[in-house]
Order: structure tokens, then sequence, then C-alpha cells
């Protein structure tokens, strides 16, 4: 990974991420032979059917998300530099999971098998995936916590990366919705939804169009959406 290390992007994520925690040995047996993708938005990164892959995601925004046998989905998980992306799978092999970059994404690909090959013999390594998996399990739990227990705002936030997402086409994130459509998804009145989409948009984030509600800075909308605040 020599030409990776001059990354200043592929240094700070990995400094970021349960990796940094490990030995310089271990690193660098890691992430030998790491390869650095360029993936533009709206691309799927895998499939909930394809072979397990592991990697952190160096720059973007992307969903994990699960898809119903009608074809409807659900957002689990949304990713940000740092973070590791396919470590349950990398453990136990596939799960029902899908990966979109929802703006242009960097992502670093590890080897699967060195993975589980150096985690079978390192018990440094093997408890820090077990922290990351536990970690990701808490944040699927709070993502459902904030759908549910969130602020006007952050289930407004969500509820427009989520539609959006679902319709992706490049870098175009539009949220076909009505204000009323919106209000009727997150539990709250039409005047309400009005007043946030007005905050949102003096925020610069949202924009409303005759389609629907134009999504102009997804990544900072996610931290809306995590925080409530603008």
């Amino acid at each position: 990974m020599a030409e990776l290390d001059r990354d200043e992007r592929v240094e700070g994520a990995l400094a970021q991420s349960f990796i940094a925690t490990l030995s310089v040995d271990t690193r660098r047996r890691l992430t030998a032979g790491a390869i650095l993708l360029d993936i533009p938005a709206g691309a799927v990164l895998y499939r909930d059917d394809d072979a397990p892959r592991f990697g952190l995601v160096v720059d973007g925004l992307v969903r994990i998300f699960l898809t119903s046998a009608e074809g409807r989905q659900i957002t689990v998980r949304y990713v940000r530099p740092g973070a590791i992306i396919g470590a349950p799978t990398a453990i136990g092999g596939p799960v029902d999971v899908s990966a979109q970059a929802l703006t242009e994404t960097a992502l670093l690909t590890l080897d699967v098998d060195v993975l589980r090959s150096l985690a079978r013999i390192n018990p440094g390594l093997a408890w820090a995936l077990a922290e990351e998996v536990t970690h990701r399990l808490y944040e699927v739990l709070e993502a459902f916590a904030g759908n549910v227990f969130g602020s006007v705002r952050q289930r407004v936030a969500r509820h427009l990366l989520d539609l959006s997402a679902d319709r992706q086409r490049g870098a175009i994130l539009l949220a076909p919705v009505s204000q009323q459509a919106l209000a009727d998804a997150v539990g709250t009145a039409r005047e309400v939804v009005a007043r946030t989409l007005h905050d949102l948009r003096g925020a610069g984030l949202v924009e409303s169009t005759r389609q629907g509600i134009l999504l102009l800075d997804p990544g900072r909308l996610h931290e809306v959406a995590s925080t409530g605040e603008l």
C-alpha cells in the first residue's frame, strides 16, 4: 500500500477506524494489496447476494439497506469517511443487505480472506473486530430509535435521504414527496413540516421543486438526521 500511504484521505480514514488501534505489523498485513476505488454517485457498491466485501469508506456518503421480496427498501445505516463496511459479512458470511453510494465515494477495499486468516491467530484483531461489529449494532439501533423518537427535523431529514436514495439517478438526489405526504410519513402536521423545510432551505440543504424536494447537501443533511442541529 505504498502509494496509498501518501494519500492524506486514506491516512485520515484509517486513523478514524479500528484499524488504527492495531499493531503496526497487523495493519501492514491487513492493508497489503488494498485497492482504492472511486465510485460514482448512485452506484451500488455491492448487493445482498454478492460475496462478502470488506472495506473502509475514505470519502463520500454510503447507505446500507435491506430490500424486501416485493422490492421495498429500508435504510439501516448511513456510512461516512472513517467507517468500515462489511465487517459482519466478513465474519458471518453474506447477509441480505446492499450498499449504495449517495455521493461520489472513495472506498478502500481489503482482502476478506486475509482478514479472516489473521483474526483466527491474532487475538488483538479478533477483539477489535468484535468491538467493531458491536458498534455497528448500536448504530443500527440508534437509527431505528431516531426514526421513532427523534425530533421532527431529524425524522424529516432521514426520510428525505431514504426517499431520494431509493430513486437516485446519478448525482441527483430528489425526494418526490409532497409536504402532506412527508408529514404523514413522520407523524406530524403539514404546517410543522413546512416550517422544517423552510429551515432546511435556509441552511442551503434542500430546494423545493415541482418534482419534489431536491437534496443539495446530503452529507450535511445526514448530520441533521443524526443530531437535529443545522
